[in-house]
């Protein structure tokens, strides 16, 4: 059954994590610099509760969708290699065997050792979600990483607006000094965490490239420029259509992890050789 993956350690700390961030942002912070019962503090407050329940809707899409299975019946078309030789096609062809399945993988899948299968378009496997990172679930991990972002960007301007608000030489509580202090710590250290994570998959969007493609990538440029060639990465079609291809062309859909309606059949994908 695919709720037993949330029968996970890290998912449970995760979801601990967040209930802890927005406990004390909506009940401590907003209640103690704004009041709940003010305008304000009601609308902070709606605001928060708006990302919090997307940041929960997004995560439970990484956990529970599927990143995308080898069809069985998938054999590799050698026609589809860039190379001119018959023998360098084949090889090619060769070269996408999983030993481990027993089986042909499409181009950009890869074998994950914690699935024990191989997944289309993999970008990596998250411990955190209990789930490989592929072909269909790399929109809802990305809008995931950008909703948990904003709301640990939030959560931190609450905290500082508040503390900056108070006359601490006055009014100044040990405790809540040290309440502050340390939920401003731990509110910040996620906002830096997660920003980089959203800034690298931002940079990877814009390439049309995974992580695994990227470290692959840095080693053909390495062997490229070594040979005295360029190196360019073939799925990066344009900024637009990089975007497009995963988030949609409906930009009104793009932060709504389940919509993954447009996404192709994740076996073959768009290079820059057939715009050529």
């Amino acid at each position: 059954m695919m709720i037993k993956r949330f029968l996970s350690f890290p998912i449970f700390a995760v979801l601990c994590l967040m209930a802890f961030v927005y406990y004390i942002t909506v009940f401590i912070f907003i209640e103690n610099w704004l009041e709940l019962r003010s305008s304000s503090g009601i609308l902070n407050a709606l605001i928060f509760s708006c990302i919090a329940f997307m940041c929960i809707f997004s995560f439970g899409a990484c956990v529970l969708i599927d990143p995308g299975h080898v069809p069985s019946s998938f054999v590799p078309d050698v026609e589809d290699y860039d190379d001119s030789d018959q023998r360098s096609r084949k090889s090619a062809a060769h070269s996408r065997y999983c030993d481990k399945c027993s089986a042909y993988k499409p181009p950009r899948a890869h074998h994950c050792r914690v699935c024990g299968r191989c997944v289309l378009r993999m970008d990596h496997h998250c411990l955190w979600v209990n789930n490989c990172v592929g072909h269909s679930n790399y929109k809802p991990f990305v809008v995931l990483v950008t909703y948990t972002t904003v709301g640990c960007i939030y959560s931190l301007v609450i905290i500082l607006s508040g503390a900056f608000q108070k006359d601490w030489e006055f009014s100044g509580r040990v405790p809540l000094k040290m309440l502050y202090l340390i939920c401003g710590s731990v509110v910040g250290a996620l906002c830096l965490i997660l920003g980089t994570l959203l800034g690298w998959h931002i940079y990877l969007l814009g390439h049309n490239m995974t992580t695994i493609e990227h470290y692959e990538g840095t080693r053909a440029k390495w062997l490229a420029r070594k040979s005295g060639k360029s190196y360019h990465h073939p799925y990066d079609i344009g900024l637009y259509r990089n975007v497009t291809l995963i988030l949609g062309s409906n930009m009104l859909k793009w932060f709504c992890p389940t919509s993954i309606s447009h996404l192709k059949d994740g076996i073959s994908f768009p290079t820059v050789r057939d715009n050529s």
